[in-house]
């Protein structure tokens, strides 16, 4: 072979590589493998030119040089996985902790099945969320902004502010007590560091960086997971006392108060609000999501795995003080509950409860913060700086924290008014998730629409007993 024809060769065969470099492919555009001997244009979308043959002598790309490496990222279930336990955060926050513990302290193994039976209405109610998000690519108070004329808007709002700002005043004041429990800080300047700390965290929130966020905020969740069943298996319990609590029964009217305190701590009308957020804010502007039912799919195992290990930790809670706190007196406010755990089970279950408390606090008030900004944007068509949404609800709570002498009382009245808040969440929901001009083929059945509806009615009677009991002066 002459040397003009060898270098003619060399050129013909740097250009075919190039040609099937897998460089020039783009990557996820289908979310697999693509055929072997695909060209780079074809990948691209584009129409090849035909290209002269190549020798037979000449050697052939191996299938790893012709083929990308297949793009799963969004198509795989661990990348589905995520909102869920974010949205989980909600319901393990101080408000929880203080119902579940007077709960266990007070009555024992006796409103068990309650926290059961809420855990699983809230499995259903936040897939509903997020079934809504996936199937419409909208928020739930992005929906009703559009629904709702501009007097109704300002006014669900307003209602929808106040749920926020109660929601963050129980993190808030659980967050300052434990800082005080841990090193003794003034409750005041704890609920400024609260405030400072969940700041910077809401800094990850959205864009390309929510995935962090999002392992920052389950990191904490297994942090409080740990914190609040250490005492489990310091002082194990019996296991045929809570199962015998698994029969529906109360103990005079002041348990059933106990009950819808409980139910009013677990289903949360800001994670309704959040998770059909959630669900489309998991992803970057420019990432490709799986089709719909792979989401629908990959959702009900996240909302399963989620709130399982949501409701575990509070079951832990109750179950804990009903087998080492039963009777005795003070654990009505969280730091008596922390002193009495301390005096029952030794100072370093005291002390890593405070920290799954701190956890809490911090990853809870992040994520309410996230719901109020998701609430003003969905409704007001307003777009406001995370940092505002954060002062707007951490004032009120400093407030508080600077005047008032019990603030472990304000968790109660903070209940009370997100018990009002719920069937603001949940009734549009309902109608939401059942109309087939938003929700399509996907739309829910008969049979699951009259299921959603008596959860509706019973979560909404129990908190309408709690908030007539209160104001009765019967708490």
């Amino acid at each position: 072979m002459s040397e003009s024809e060898h270098r003619r060769k060399n050129t013909d065969t740097a250009a075919h590589k190039a040609q099937l470099d897998p460089n020039q492919s783009v990557r996820g555009r289908v979310g697999g493998k693509l055929p072997a001997g695909v060209s780079a244009a074809q990948r691209a979308g584009h129409a090849p030119h035909p290209q002269p043959a190549q020798p037979a002598s000449q050697p052939q790309p191996t299938q790893s040089h012709t083929q990308p490496q297949p793009h799963h990222h969004g198509h795989a279930l661990a990348s589905i996985l995520g909102p869920a336990f974010v949205a989980a955060v909600a319901y393990v926050d101080p408000g929880n902790v203080a119902a579940n513990i007077t709960s266990g302290a007070r009555y024992g193994y006796l409103l068990v099945w309650v926290l059961v039976l809420a855990n699983l209405m809230s499995v259903l109610i936040q897939y509903q969320s997020a079934k809504l998000g996936i199937v419409t690519g909208k928020s739930l108070p992005q929906i009703l902004g559009e629904r709702m004329s501009d007097a109704g808007r300002y006014m669900f709002f307003m209602q929808a502010e106040v749920i926020a700002i109660a929601t963050d005043l129980a993190e808030v004041i659980g967050g300052a007590i434990a800082l005080r429990l841990l090193f003794g800080l003034p409750l005041f300047w704890g609920g400024c560091v609260i405030g400072v700390v969940s700041t910077v965290l809401l800094w990850f929130q959205g864009g390309r960086t929510h995935r962090v966020f999002e392992k920052i905020v389950i990191a904490m969740l297994l942090v409080i997971t740990f914190g609040f069943i250490t005492g489990l298996f310091v002082d194990p319990p019996n296991g045929g006392d809570v199962l015998s609590g698994l029969i529906p029964r109360f103990r005079g009217a002041d348990s059933v108060l106990m009950a819808s305190s409980i139910l009013g701590a677990t289903v949360m009308p800001h994670a309704i609000y959040l998770h059909s957020t959630l669900v489309n804010d998991h992803y970057a502007p420019d990432e490709e999501k799986p089709d719909t039912r792979q989401l629908l799919r990959g959702s009900r195992i996240d909302v399963v795995w989620a709130l399982a290990l949501a409701g575990t930790v509070n079951l832990a809670l109750l179950v804990l003080a009903a087998n080492s706190l039963y009777g005795m007196k003070g654990t009505d406010t969280i730091e008596g509950a922390q002193h009495a755990i301390e005096m029952a089970l030794g100072p370093a279950v005291g002390t890593i409860f405070s920290i799954g408390l701190l956890a809490s606090s911090l990853s809870s008030t992040s994520v309410g913060t996230y719901a109020g900004s998701e609430i003003m944007r969905g409704l007001l068509h307003i777009h406001a700086p995370m940092w505002a949404c954060r002062i707007v609800t951490l004032v009120p709570a400093l407030v508080v924290l600077w005047f008032s002498a019990n603030p472990t009382y304000t968790l109660v009245i903070g209940q009370v008014v997100l018990s009002i808040g719920i069937p603001f969440a949940i009734i549009p929901l309902i109608r939401y998730t059942r109309d087939r001009g938003l929700m399509g083929e996907y739309r829910d059945g008969l049979f699951k629409h009259v299921v959603f509806l008596l959860v509706a009615v019973l979560i909404i009677a129990l908190n309408v007993v709690l908030v007539y009991l209160t104001m009765t002066g019967q708490n």
